[in-house]
């Protein structure tokens, strides 16, 4: 197990040690490492280990407990998948919402869970009670035949998009303090619409007619660019150079 892994996928009660084995698959497959398995009616056994494909670390790391109480020690939130619709008062999250839950509650020294139940019947109701929330995935109603492998999927994709999506979010600061100089200042953004319109008519781009309409366009352009400051440099640097080549050449 990887403790430094914050979210917990307890699976409970399962029958089928193949579908153990497919679930670490799917768990690896996304990023996630941490299981734990309450009660399992066939482990360990070597159809886990042969349906995990390549995962069989995950499987050999699962920790087994008794109880869910066991199970549950240590985590802050909890969140239980579910099926049907059950007369239980919890808050019900689709798979992409339960990712962005989870991981809000994730944190330095805390760790979440996300109960899975067995493959007929799912989680009882007093095992669905112990946790904040429930989650539904919103299968085709004519043929909701999802088996506990591909539920672990599921979710574990979200979770694994919700941090993807994360890491994007904080790219942009990181960016800023790493590659970024200030950013240009008007009179710096107009000295460089002067400098390019200079080179445009040394090499008679526009031949004779108005400029005003690729002017416009090229204006448009760099302003939705939102250069900095070594950015201008670059561009009048080039624009610099191939005016001296051109007047070396005259």
């Amino acid at each position: 197990m990887t403790l430094t892994d914050p979210i917990r996928i307890i699976l409970v009660g399962t029958q089928h040690p193949g579908n153990i084995g497919s679930a670490a698959r799917a768990m690896k497959t996304m990023g996630l490492s941490q299981l734990v398995l309450v009660a399992p009616k066939r482990f360990p056994d070597p159809e886990a280990n042969a349906l995990a494909a390549g995962a069989e670390d995950i499987v050999q790391q699962a920790r087994v407990v008794d109880s869910l109480d066991e199970a549950l020690q240590g985590c802050r939130y909890a969140l239980g998948t579910t099926a049907r619709d059950r007369a239980i008062s919890l808050p019900e999250y689709t798979p992409r919402e339960a990712a962005a839950v989870l991981l809000e509650h994730t944190g330095a020294d805390g760790q979440v869970a996300l109960l899975f139940g067995r493959e007929r019947t799912g989680l009882e109701n007093e095992e669905l009670m112990r946790c904040h929330g429930r989650v539904f995935i919103p299968c085709n109603p004519d043929y909701a035949s999802l088996n506990l492998a591909s539920a672990v999927q599921v979710l574990s994709y979200e979770i694994r998009l919700r941090r993807l999506e994360l890491e994007l979010e904080l790219l942009p600061a990181k960016a800023k303090v790493m590659d970024e100089g200030e950013p240009a200042s008007l009179d710096q953004i107009e000295r460089l619409f002067v400098h390019l319109g200079e080179f445009m008519d040394e090499i008679d781009f526009h031949k004779g007619r108005s400029p005003d309409m690729i002017n416009q366009r090229l204006r448009r352009l760099f302003l939705r660019a939102q250069m900095d400051e070594r950015e201008i440099k670059i561009i009048r640097g080039m624009l610099s150079d191939a005016q001296r080549l051109l007047a070396q050449k005259k």
